[in-house]
């Protein structure tokens, strides 16, 4: 506990200005410049941390169904449940060929690059 009893804000601010004055002013430049980049870095992150999710999954858990239905209803239904599921499949498929575009032209770019 001795450590603690020998620190005072007073001393270490002193200290801060002895230790400044003895700098050259092109070393306090590269200070003032670290602080900043380290500043912007920091500020950066804590920014890009409170982003909303882009995905919102809707999840359905459970659907409830009366009991006494006939098998065309069922039937009705898969077919209308199977034309949802086809159109969100297409949507992916054209969602996945765009971003497989997008690398294609990227790689080629890169090749040509010799990378």
């Amino acid at each position: 506990m001795q450590f603690f009893a020998r620190l005072s804000p007073l001393r270490a601010y002193q200290d801060l200005r002895v230790f400044l004055a003895q700098r050259q002013p092109y070393e306090l430049g590269f200070l003032v410049l670290a602080m900043t980049i380290t500043a912007i870095l920091v500020w950066a992150f804590v920014k890009d941390s409170y982003r909303e999710p882009v995905y919102k999954p809707d999840i359905i858990y459970v659907e409830q169904w009366t009991l006494n239905r006939t098998d065309d209803e069922i039937r009705a239904a898969q077919i209308v449940d199977q034309a949802k599921k086809e159109k969100r499949l297409a949507e992916e498929k054209a969602f996945d060929d765009k971003k497989r575009a997008q690398f294609k032209k990227l790689d080629d770019q890169m090749t040509k690059w010799g990378l």
